[in-house]
């Protein structure tokens, strides 16, 4: 299967079982007013026994996900405060990349029997938050506050260097999943994100340097 089919059918599965999970929740209310868990749980089973995985598979599709979002919060600060057109392309061609292979990660959670939301919710602490800033490569609140503050150059700067630096963290995790990981779509995932990411991390240095 080529990537671009891959990210298209896991995409249009990942809208369909969440539409069709969200259809019957509601209309499989029981007469006391509780949905009846066991029908909408068939409702989001994908047909067929989904190809194998581990706990590797999951920790990066859980994982994964988070990154991923701060990576187009990173992208939607470009817009506003910054003018150089090579790097309003590259925001926008991150985010255009990375929303679908969330969607994607999101499917194969569901697929898993996973709860996509635990990428949010998990058991990280004593109140269930989890810390997703220990992740490697994702940019610290006093450096996302920073960028907020800053427009031009200095937002391009700084705005380069943290997003290396998160895609470097990316990488890593797709690393480790490549060497860990049994499911063949969730590796073949984490190698277009290898392959995206580290040309993108040398187009990025080569921004910074000026060449």
């Amino acid at each position: 299967m080529t990537r671009t089919r891959l990210f298209a059918v896991l995409a249009a599965l990942a809208t369909a079982i969440f539409m069709t999970a969200c259809s019957n929740s509601s209309d499989t209310a029981t007469d006391n007013g509780h949905a009846d868990h066991a029908q909408t749980e068939e409702t989001i089973t994908v047909t067929g026994e989904p190809a194998g995985f581990n706990s590797e598979d999951i920790a990066f599709a859980t994982n994964m996900i988070p990154h991923h979002e701060q990576a187009l919060e990173l992208s939607a600060l470009v817009p506003e405060r910054s003018t150089d057109p090579e790097l309003l392309a590259l925001a926008d061609q991150i985010a255009g990349a990375q929303e679908p292979e969330i969607n994607t990660m999101k499917a194969f959670l569901v697929q898993w029997k996973e709860n996509p939301e635990d990428s949010h919710d998990g058991h990280g602490d004593d109140s269930g938050h989890v810390d997703h800033s220990q992740m490697a490569g994702m940019v610290d609140e006093a450096t996302m506050t920073k960028l907020e503050g800053l427009s031009g150059p200095e937002f391009d700067t700084l705005w380069l260097e943290s997003m290396i630096a998160h895609h470097e963290g990316a990488v890593e995790m797709a690393e480790d999943e490549l060497a860990g990981g049994a499911n063949v779509d969730a590796k073949a995932l984490a190698q277009t994100i290898i392959d995206a990411q580290q040309a993108e991390i040398a187009q990025m240095q080569a921004m910074l340097d000026g060449s």
